[in-house]
């Protein structure tokens, strides 16, 4: 089979390698559509992502679903689970397997992800999806999962408002979430003009740039001087989240669900305390797979359209810069194309 490995910054190389050989409990997957995220591209640009540094050679790609090539199973379509906790730690136990202390996590660290042909992945953590998604849809489900698990967190009310900062495909999930969830209005703020568009095009109510020296003033008058309810911020900087404490009202919740490429995260503490806000962070997702492929198959949210670009696993390479440039939403690298 072919896998493509990241070896340094910016340096991805597609090269054979021996097939995985999957062990008792695993199935083998036939790599249709990886998605490359944020997180990826800070492997991509930065060589790690807050205190994970490239220690060798690894292949990326978190997002992903197949086809499973053997077994009883052989022909299933089906989205992958990136993670796998332990199961027997206290967090596992209590439900969180996202908090697991050992998760192993699919391109993060020493675990080889989805950027090749074949991947063993435990057959309880593949999920078959219906004809009716697509192999990028079932990729996507995974960011979708995160923009879920974000908004349980959130704990969003019928007719509650919400503002979303930072509008790539998980702030874009997160919008259309709001919407099914019944949110009355959706504030989207995210400085990239086609990225505001694909806000608009999927429910936000006010689409706002992040510089607009209004901001505060167009907030106002769109939630009558009361502020936003929730806030989740999905930029993974602090400028975003400076904007998430400045528009959400007292007493309001402040989710912060995206990844700064560096370990530290500041807010304006100040106006935090005199708020009295709630802040939460939210790692990766818990259980979501069913409920994703429940709200694609139903129509209720649309992932096909994030997708701009796709690319075979040769030109992996390419991918990783164009998606790096940010002139798109979500860019695919189909290994079995």
């Amino acid at each position: 089979m072919r896998a493509a490995r990241l070896h340094g910054l910016g340096d991805v190389r597609v090269a054979p390698e021996s097939p995985p050989v999957p062990a008792e409990g695993d199935v083998l997957v036939k790599v249709t559509a990886v998605g490359l995220c944020g997180s990826d591209l800070h492997w991509f640009t930065e060589g790690g992502i807050g205190d994970a540094v490239l220690a060798q050679p690894l292949v990326l790609g978190h997002e992903f679903a197949g086809v499973i090539a053997e077994g009883p199973q052989e022909g299933t379509r089906v989205a992958v689970d990136p993670a796998r906790p332990c199961g027997t730690c206290r967090e596992c136990l209590e439900g969180n397997r996202n908090l697991c202390p050992t998760v192993a996590f699919a391109g993060h660290g020493n675990n080889d992800g989805g950027l090749r042909e074949l991947v063993a992945w435990p057959s309880e953590l593949v999920h078959p999806v219906p004809e009716s998604i697509s192999d990028a849809d079932a990729a996507m489900l995974e960011p979708l999962g995160v923009a879920l698990h974000a908004m349980d967190l959130a704990h969003v009310r019928l007719a509650g408002t919400v503002a979303v900062v930072g509008c790539g495909p998980i702030g874009l999930c997160v919008v259309q979430l709001a919407r099914a969830a019944g949110a009355s209005h959706v504030v989207a703020v995210e400085p990239l003009p086609h990225r505001r568009a694909a806000a608009a095009e999927h429910g936000a109510d006010v689409v706002l740039d992040p510089a607009d020296p209004d901001l505060l003033d167009t907030v106002d008058a769109a939630t009558a001087g009361r502020g936003i309810d929730v806030v989740i911020e999905v930029a993974g900087t602090d400028d975003a989240v400076d904007v998430a404490v400045q528009v959400v009202r007292p007493g309001g919740t402040v989710v912060l669900a995206g990844i700064p490429g560096t370990d530290r995260t500041s807010f304006p503490a100040s106006t935090a305390r005199r708020k009295g806000l709630t802040l939460k962070l939210s790692r990766r997702m818990k259980e979501m797979y069913p409920r994703t492929i429940s709200l694609v198959d139903r129509g209720l949210v649309d992932v096909r359209s994030l997708v701009t670009y796709t690319f075979p696993l040769d030109q992996t390479q390419e991918a990783f810069q164009v998606a790096a440039l940010r002139t798109g939403l979500k860019v695919i690298v189909a290994p079995s194309a």
